[in-house]
């Protein structure tokens, strides 16, 4: 199943309090990126974010954006604006230090 374009608007609009959000469109689903960095995606409208070390304190649950990719964190608090700021900001500082 695809995501829908109404569900990464929705997304989009509750990550504004990140800044240079990005969102491209690949193959039914959507990737995201903050200023310049892959941090997750939208996958069968559920958000998923990248597993680092540090974004693991948020408790959030494993989930496979689709058959045979790496596990990803599901955020299950997209209507909490100031949770998915932190949650964003901690995997984007993570996944900095990496690359």
């Amino acid at each position: 199943m695809a995501s829908t374009k109404e569900y990464c608007d929705f997304v989009l609009e509750q990550l504004s309090l990140v800044p240079e959000i990005t969102c491209r469109p690949m193959m039914g689903e959507f990737l995201l990126y903050a200023d310049g960095v892959l941090f997750g995606g939208i996958y069968d409208d559920r958000l998923l974010v990248k597993i680092t070390p540090s974004n693991s304190d948020f408790g959030m649950s494993e989930a496979l954006p689709y058959e045979g990719a790496k596990k990803m964190y599901l955020v299950d608090e997209v209507d909490d604006k100031e949770r998915l700021k932190e949650i964003i900001e901690v995997t984007i500082k993570e996944l900095r230090r990496k690359s």
